[in-house]
C-alpha cells in the first residue's frame, strides 16, 4: 500500500462481528491495524484465532497484554473461571454476568492512541444491535459520547465506526457471507474448548443467525449440546457461500468498496 493508504485501527477479538468488521474495514480501503488484547479472560482461544487471520492476510496485527488491569475487572463470569458461565439466550436477567466493567471504554481509549501514534483517523469495533440490551458500551448513546470524547482528547481527531450499531447478528452475517468470508475462521463461545459448546448465550446467538439464512455454521460444536445439531454440516456452508476468503482479499486489492 502507498503512504497515500488511510490507516485504521481495528479492534479484532478474534469473534465473528469483529472478523466481518476487519473485513469491512478492508475492503472499504484501509490499511488496516489489528488489536487484539489479553484482558485476563477466560481463554486465549479467539486470540489465536485472531492472530491467524491476520497472518493468513498480512495484516499488522497487536495483541496488548493488558493482564495487569486483570484484578479491577474480576467480577465479571468472562474474567473469574470460579463463577460458572451463565446458558441460555442473550437477556439481561440471565447473562449480566458476563458483563466486563468498562470493557469496551478501556480498549477503545487504547485504539485511540494507537490510531493517533500511527496516524489513523479511525477505529473501528464491532458493537451491534444485539447486544444493546446487555451491554451498555455497545448501545448508540454509548458510542455517540466516546466519539465526542475521541475528538478532542488529542490534537489528532479520531472517529469511532462501528458499522453494525443498528444491525443484528444475522444482518451482519448476511454481510460477511455477501463479502465470501468464512466464519469457520472464527471463535465465539465463552469456552476455549476444542468444541464450541453450543449453550452459551453467544454459541446461540451465533447459531440462530446461521438458521435465520438456512445455512449450518462451520465451526464443530459439542455433539451433547442440543444446538449443535445446526453445525453438523459445514459443507453446507461452503456451498451456498457467494465467494471465499481469498476472493474477498482480491477484491480488496482491486480497490472494491462497500457503501
Amino acid at each position: 500500500m502507498t503512504s497515500s493508504t488511510p490507516r485504521a485501527v481495528v479492534i479484532y477479538s478474534g469473534g465473528m462481528d469483529s472478523y466481518t468488521v476487519l473485513h469491512r474495514a478492508r475492503r472499504e480501503g484501509y490499511e488496516i491495524h489489528a488489536l487484539s488484547f489479553n484482558y485476563g479472560q477466560r481463554h486465549a482461544r479467539e486470540l489465536d484465532t485472531a492472530k491467524q487471520v491476520c497472518e493468513q492476510l498480512g495484516i499488522a496485527h497487536q495483541i496488548v497484554d493488558i493482564r495487569a488491569i486483570h484484578g479491577l475487572i474480576d467480577s465479571s463470569a468472562l474474567t473469574d473461571a470460579s463463577q460458572a458461565l451463565p446458558g441460555g439466550d442473550y437477556d439481561a436477567d440471565n447473562l449480566s454476568a458476563t458483563v466486563v466493567p468498562n470493557r469496551n471504554m478501556i480498549l477503545l481509549s487504547l485504539a485511540i492512541a494507537q490510531a493517533v501514534n500511527i496516524g489513523a483517523d479511525r477505529v473501528f469495533y464491532g458493537a451491534h444491535g444485539g447486544d444493546h440490551v446487555l451491554y451498555p458500551d455497545c448501545r448508540p448513546e454509548f458510542v455517540e459520547k466516546m466519539n465526542d470524547v475521541a475528538a478532542i482528547a488529542n490534537f489528532s481527531p479520531v472517529t469511532i465506526e462501528a458499522p453494525y450499531l443498528h444491525k443484528g447478528k444475522h444482518e451482519i452475517l448476511a454481510d460477511g457471507l455477501a463479502m465470501g468470508l468464512d466464519y469457520a475462521n472464527t471463535w465465539t463461545c465463552y469456552l476455549g474448548e476444542t468444541l464450541a459448546c453450543g449453550e452459551c448465550g453467544s454459541c446461540r446467538e451465533r447459531l440462530a443467525a446461521f438458521a435465520h439464512h438456512g445455512l449450518s455454521d462451520p465451526l464443530g460444536y459439542s455433539p451433547q449440546r442440543p444446538e449443535a445439531a445446526a453445525s453438523e454440516q459445514p459443507e453446507a456452508v461452503a456451498s451456498q457461500r457467494p465467494g471465499t476468503d481469498a476472493e474477498a482479499a482480491a477484491d480488496s486489492s482491486e480497490g472494491r468498496r462497500d457503501v
